[in-house]
């Protein structure tokens, strides 16, 4: 067989090839965005041009073999994994006012950072000259502006001091050693984020602002959303199902195939969930109504390290034994019954969803926000091997990069152009060169220039993205509600049944 060619602009348009978010030709957002996004787009796109360089030049003199690990590690404690195993937990332990208070803010914090994402659609830092430094390798499809990540440790890590603060029977001692461990969190973060060449200083800056709005917002709130949710009305669950239908609607399209909206469907279900579980189970027999209404009766003392520890392992194996029947079992039933609605004209199609009609069935997919047994070897081969280095073409559009580099260089070899902007450092100047211009035209790119074979080799590294299904919305919706739901009152009932909870103890309710 021969060479692989460059992808032609037929080739992305169908999506046939691996494109990083945010960085295809410009005329590919002009006329796939509205013209008001794309004008905000073309406004703060110099400004991720004009930072890449400082940060390469950061990121350059600050990389030792400790900091790629740690800072590669540490990003995983603002991943939704990570918060979709430990949210659980403080409920587990009689934690309802915190546990309530960080599904909120996180959820906000997802969606409305998805949000700002899908809506002006600018890309992470460019690399070339920076290198990536992650345990995942989808990353990069996901677009840079905000930092999510900046988002929900700043608003996890505000909302815990805040909670502190508010709790007089806390030792002084206990509160400035969690508050440091607090700030110590928030800050390796938003610096890992920089340090891994995932964001640049603006993504990161406005989720920081975005994190502390949210926290404060929901922390003033708080008092008025659990006197609604505890009231017992039957108003709480319509209500509180129709907002996240709604919020999971009013999602903006984005230019290309991105996570964002994946990860905004899954936490407005988390949200749902959530509120209309602890509505239920604040009315049940089961739980206890202090400190809080809906509390799950725990004691320590009674219970011992043993049976506390085995509360934790029993709820994280129904949370996944959930989400492995119910998730293939909702991509076997749903396509026909979608194939029945599309015949008829009431689907709703969005954009990089492959609709039912086109399908036979749903293959085994991975999940985007929460790994499941199956993908369990590699993760824990991956915290074996904690982290990858990567730099260059990665994508069709730093492929595009890198042959706009090349031109780059070559018209400044006839002094065509500026080896550097003058406002850019000397000591900075060798990382804008390497950046390019990054004006590349598809439909200008030609098999037989006489750089064919470089091309090709630089494309032919580019990976297909894996198909999305329509139904995959719905069996988030359904997954995740239920994940949330079996956190906050099925799993409570369930350890009181098996053995592991109070009430099997003799202790009576509060």
């Amino acid at each position: 067989m021969g060479a692989a060619q460059p992808a032609t602009a037929t080739e992305v348009e169908k999506g046939q090839t691996k494109v990083d978010a945010g960085l295809l030709p410009r005329d590919h957002y002009k006329y796939r965005l509205p013209r008001w996004r794309y004008m905000a787009r073309q406004k703060l796109l110099p400004l991720v041009r004009w930072e890449t360089p400082y940060l390469a030049y950061f990121q350059e003199h600050c990389r030792t073999p400790f900091l790629d690990s740690y800072f590669a590690l540490t990003a995983n404690l603002g991943t939704h994994t990570f918060f979709m195993i430990m949210l659980p937990v403080l409920f587990w332990f009689g934690y309802t006012t915190l546990g309530r208070g960080m599904v909120h803010i996180l959820a906000s914090g997802v969606f409305f950072s998805g949000f700002l994402k899908d809506l002006l659609c600018l890309p992470r830092p460019l690399s070339p000259p920076l290198h990536r430094i992650t345990m995942s390798g989808s990353a990069a499809l996901e677009y840079g502006f905000p930092s999510t990540h900046s988002t929900n440790a700043v608003s996890v890590a505000l909302y815990g001091i805040l909670s502190l603060r508010s709790t007089p029977d806390v030792s002084t001692t206990l509160r400035f050693s969690l508050e440091a461990l607090a700030w110590v969190y928030a800050i390796s973060i938003v610096l890992g984020r920089l340090y891994c060449g995932m964001h640049g200083f603006f993504d990161v800056i406005v989720g920081i602002c975005l994190g502390a709005v949210l926290a404060i917002v929901d922390w003033v709130s708080r008092d008025a959303v659990d006197a609604f949710v505890f009231s017992g009305s039957w108003q709480v669950p319509v209500v509180f199902i129709v907002v996240g239908l709604i919020m999971v609607r009013i999602h903006p399209e984005p230019a290309d195939s991105c996570p964002c909206f994946d990860d905004g469907v899954a936490f407005a279900a988390v949200v749902m969930g959530c509120d209309v579980g602890h509505w239920h189970y604040a009315q049940s027999s089961w739980s206890w109504n202090e400190p809080v209404p809906a509390t799950v009766p725990y004691s320590y003392e009674e219970l011992g390290l043993t049976k506390s520890v085995l509360r934790v392992v029993a709820g994280v194996c129904v949370i996944f034994a959930w989400r492995e029947f119910m998730k293939p079992t909702l991509h076997h039933f749903l396509p026909p019954l979608y194939r029945v609605i599309e015949s008829i004209g009431l689907s709703l199609p969005r954009k990089h969803f492959t609709p039912a009609s086109e399908y036979k069935k749903v293959p085994r997919l991975p999940d985007d926000t929460l790994f499941g047994l199956s993908e369990l070897p590699a993760l824990i081969h991956s915290f074996r091997r904690p982290r990858s280095d990567s730099v260059g073409p990665q994508s069709a559009a730093d492929a595009y990069e890198t042959l706009a580099y090349r031109e780059k260089k070559r018209r400044e070899s006839i002094g065509t152009s500026q080896s550097r902007s003058p406002s850019v450092p000397r000591d900075v100047a060798k990382y804008e060169n390497e950046m390019g211009n990054g004006n590349v035209d598809v439909k200008a790119l030609v098999v037989d220039s006489d750089d064919e074979k470089a091309e090709a080799e630089v494309f032919r590294k580019i990976e297909r993205p894996r198909v999305r299904y329509d139904v995959e919305v719905v069996t988030k919706l359904v997954v995740y509600a239920g994940i949330a739901w079996f956190a906050v009152e099925g799993i409570p009932i369930f350890l009181e049944i098996i053995g592991l909870g109070i009430a099997s103890h003799g202790f009576e309710a509060r």
